[in-house]
């Protein structure tokens, strides 16, 4: 059981690695931090985090750094986070303001968040398989060429070019736009999916109009099989070999990752957030997912009723305090750009 003075010497440690990245001692306490007693009982009480294996000496006769049962102490025990400062939430808003489509938010999101705090930032999209088709749009470039816009009301727009015969004219373009339109507009993505894929099974019929049709639901059933798909956007992966001293072992694992997905959607969709809907899994708590070296703090966003996760990755040793802040508001500012997006329509 460590003690109220043991979890403040444990939080200066991590607060002095962090910041110095160098081994912390008894005598580097008492200078920096205001504990009112001397440095032997500094190492005492150091002494019996090293017994709980919260801190280490990495090196003989060094000082000690946290270990992965220490992170988690010290962020389960973090009385509050660091508040961002007035520039930081200038700079969200800011970076945020203007955005356009889903897509586009998304993607200004992670930008100002690896920005802000220097880690891989990572933005879960929310889960269409649950949202509404709301519109459907084909604009005749001419030549049958086509392009096909599907909208859904948690604000996922899509855009594809299919090819339709170059007979069909303005009223057979009506037809084909009507008859999709009454398959798809009000049905989820899921029913709508459902409903395409019956029509693309049914006996192809003579004439440029089925043609059409068949051609443009081939397309707009692609798109719909990818908004039921779990998708992310990152950003900041260049970060990780800037600060691979920062990571205990090979940072090859994380690119894998990064570049896979599949693996941090996984992780971030298991991580049980706290009662303000923020995560976080370090260290060696990664390890079934082949991310041992890493860290990984998330916040869940509201994109309309549905929830999705932002989130940091990153070595384990990083800011915490001022990372989880900078999840959360970024988080908070999301879900209420999403809602102004909603009431707006």
């Amino acid at each position: 059981m460590v003690s109220e003075r043991g979890l403040q010497v444990l939080r200066a440690i991590v607060q002095d690695y962090v910041d110095t990245h160098e081994p912390v001692g008894s005598k580097a306490i008492v200078e920096r931090h205001a504990f009112g007693v001397s440095a032997a009982t500094i190492r005492n009480d150091m002494a019996l985090l090293e017994d709980e294996e919260l801190i280490v000496a990495p090196h003989t006769s060094s000082g000690r750094v946290p270990t992965d049962k220490g992170y988690r102490v010290f962020v389960d025990h973090l009385a509050q986070l660091r508040p961002l400062t007035p520039a930081q939430r200038s700079a969200i808003a800011s970076f945020l303001d203007g955005s356009g489509d889903l897509d586009d938010l998304l993607s200004r999101t992670v930008r100002a968040l690896t920005q802000l705090t220097g880690q891989v930032a990572i933005v879960q999209y929310p889960s269409f398989s649950r949202a509404n088709v709301t519109h459907l749009e084909l604009v005749d470039l001419g030549s049958g060429r086509i392009i096909v816009i599907v909208v859904t009301d948690i604000g996922r727009v899509s855009q594809r070019i299919a090819m339709v015969p170059p007979d069909l004219g303005e009223e057979g373009m009506t037809r084909v736009r009507a008859r999709l339109a009454s398959m798809l507009t009000g049905s989820s993505v899921q029913s709508g999916a459902q409903a395409i894929a019956d029509l693309l099974a049914a006996p192809t019929q003579p004439g440029s109009f089925d043609a059409a049709v068949r051609s443009i639901a081939a397309v707009v059933a692609e798109e719909l099989e990818e908004f039921r798909q779990d998708r992310m956007v990152l950003a900041g992966s260049a970060t990780l070999a800037r600060r691979e001293q920062d990571f205990r072992g090979s940072i090859s694992p994380l690119l894998e990752a990064i570049e896979e997905q599949v693996t941090l959607l996984k992780l971030m969709t298991e991580m049980v957030p706290d009662d303000q809907g923020l995560a976080a899994s370090i260290g060696r708590e990664n390890e079934p997912f082949g991310l041992a070296e890493a860290s990984v703090i998330t916040g869940d966003y509201d994109a309309t009723g549905s929830r999705a996760r932002v989130g940091l990755l990153g070595p384990t040793r990083m800011d915490y305090p001022t990372n989880l802040a900078a999840v959360r508001a970024v988080a908070h500012y999301l879900s209420r750009m999403l809602e102004e997006d909603e009431s707006s329509r």
